[in-house]
């Protein structure tokens, strides 16, 4: 540990420590003593999906500035609408939580499990003349609300007496109405220019089995009344909602001034949106349900199991949280931020492999049959510690289809008919003919000759070729399959064009190849594991795969554009 003393700006805050909008507020709130110094937060999903980027940040948010102010979070369920909530989705948003990096202790909760505290809030509000019993149907309510120009109209039934409403409430807890026929809702303004405070829904009846509470109840909270009071139960400080809620913080306090509770501060901030990119629970669902995608974790899929499964680290996703910075204001993030971050945390740590995706045969006529010689290879440059690995090499071998040209074009420095290449920790070796088939005429082999002197890729007299190959030795190559993955969408705002956004899906986002070659080391490769496939990209090691055949999922290719944009950025500035 440095001796160093850390720099701090003149805010007294750290050189160096995360700073945005809300936590200058939480640095203020404990300057002040605000909560008695406290910082307790809570990340509150609806187990009704798998969660997916954007709530990452969510994530990162309040679970990163309960760690950073030596306070809690909680992870708290909103489970208030048995109709979409399954036990799969509560077990896999743990299993997300958990691989981002973070925990809640012993602080998990659901909604449903303060049900009969929150019911009794309902008839206190009741008991106060501030909620009603009201029998208009779904599409009455919506049309006595009002516009945004026009205020909405009194409920013919805002006028029950505390007696009947307590009654009808009770009635409704008991399952003595029909699915739908009544609703509890605030009695505020109907000519509020918050629409929100027009008189909103407070609870519902919805006959249907909770997923932990089975039939106990046919009423149910809404988010809105819910959220507020689970948060004032708990002890939250700052309950940090992303920019929709704003409208709705004014009820928030409202059910919480009314019936006179321990009160948190509700902050929004901005959605965390990424080009090429849907983030939506229901659209999702809409990809998953008509079979446009395999499954939530497909990997082509913006969920946080989709991201996983395709060799995504949860670092890399806790770097763009960090770098998209937390604000009100809405910004689209380009995906090419995040291909960079997981570039930048895999190069550092993915061991370096040779797969040929699209194989062509090399036969190297002057090499001794039966001959096999094993070759030093570097696991990662960028990591000395990493040591290296022995390669086969024999008289066959592999090479890339894209990496000889019968006919080369202009700049074209691979393989081609009389032209010489290193093989990458090998030799150099130079075509002397092809192979075709006799039927349709197509290459099938080449053959070459090899100068033995080269052994290591370099040449005693100092030629250098000017392309360089990677390969696998034929009689030792593993046989897998590749699914070379691209962005789901054609293009970058598929929520913002005519149509539909399905109508934008990418035909060409997934390719499989199942003919790819990869060194014999990866012939028990688990599951999870991540390599780099030297000149090809960042691949993953899929749950697909079995004993007899490795499966491998395309992370994201070497290139990185925003690495160049990003370069070009810091050389103008200079």
């Amino acid at each position: 540990m440095s001796d160093k003393t850390p720099e701090t700006r003149s805010d007294g805050v750290e050189a160096g420590a995360p700073s945005d909008f809300i936590r200058d507020i939480i640095r203020e709130d404990i300057a002040t003593g605000k909560y008695g110094g406290r910082v307790h937060t809570r990340f509150p999903p609806e187990p009704n999906g798998h969660l997916h980027i954007g709530h990452a940040r969510s994530i990162c948010l309040n679970f990163g500035v309960a760690q950073e102010f030596g306070g809690k979070c909680n992870l708290r369920f909103d489970d208030t609408n048995p109709s979409k909530e399954e036990v799969e989705y509560v077990e896999a948003i743990q299993e997300d939580v958990r691989w981002l990096g973070f925990d809640w202790d012993d602080r998990l909760s659901f909604a449903s499990d303060y049900f009969e505290q929150l019911y009794a809030f309902a008839e206190q509000l009741i008991l106060k003349g501030k909620a009603y019993v009201c029998d208009l149907s779904p599409d009455e309510v919506r049309e006595y609300r009002g516009t945004l120009t026009e205020p909405g109209r009194n409920s013919p039934y805002r006028d029950r007496s505390i007696e009947e409403n307590l009654d009808l409430f009770r009635r409704m807890r008991a399952g003595e109405f029909p699915e739908g026929s009544r609703t509890l809702r605030a009695k505020i303004d109907m000519a509020s220019p918050n629409i929100v405070m027009r008189d909103p829904v407070l609870y519902r009846i919805m006959k249907a089995p909770h997923h932990r509470t089975g039939d106990t109840w046919v009423i149910y909270p809404l988010y809105d009344f819910t959220h507020c009071l689970c948060d004032s139960l708990e002890g939250i400080t700052h309950s940090l909602c992303t920019l929709e809620f704003e409208n709705n913080r004014a009820l928030y306090d409202w059910i919480l001034d009314t019936l006179e509770l321990y009160h948190p501060q509700q902050i929004e901030f901005a959605w965390l949106l990424l080009t090429y990119t849907v983030l939506s629970k229901r659209r999702l669902r809409q990809l998953v349900e008509g079979g446009y995608v395999s499954g939530w974790d497909d990997p082509r899929m913006p969920t946080l199991a989709g991201l996983r499964r395709r060799g995504y680290t949860p670092e890399s996703i806790r770097t763009l949280c960090s770098l998209a910075n937390v604000s009100r204001a809405i910004s689209v993030v380009d995906i090419g931020l995040l291909e960079h971050c997981i570039r930048q945390d895999l190069n550092q740590r993915a061991p370096r492999v040779m797969g040929v995706l699209r194989p062509l045969k090399v036969i190297i006529d002057n090499y001794p049959e039966g001959q096999v010689e094993y070759l030093e290879a570097i696991n990662n440059p960028e990591d000395p510690s990493a040591g290296t690995r022995q390669v086969p090499f024999s008289r066959e071998l592999y090479i890339e289809q894209e990496d000889f040209r019968e006919e080369p074009p202009p700049k074209y420095y691979r393989l081609a008919p009389g032209r010489e290449v290193r093989l990458r920790y090998a030799y150099f070796i130079t075509c002397t003919g092809v192979e075709r088939d006799p039927n349709s005429g197509e290459i099938v082999a080449l053959h070459c000759t090899y100068d033995p002197a080269t052994r290591g890729g370099d040449a005693p007299d100092g030629r250098r070729p000017k392309a360089t190959l990677h390969w696998v030795s034929a009689p030792h190559a593993v046989q897998a399959e590749v699914r070379l993955y691209d962005r789901l969408y054609t293009v970058p705002d598929p929520l913002d064009r005519e149509g539909d956004f399905k109508d934008y899906l990418n035909p060409h986002s997934l390719e499989v190849l199942t003919d790819a070659r990869v060194e014999p080391g990866l012939a028990d490769a688990p599951v999870g594991a991540r390599y780099q496939f030297e000149r090809q990209g960042y691949f993953c090691v899929d749950p697909d795969s079995t004993p007899e055949r490795r499966v491998f999922n395309l992370t994201v290719p070497l290139r990185d554009t925003w690495a160049k944009i990003e370069r070009a950025q810091q050389q103008k500035g200079r």
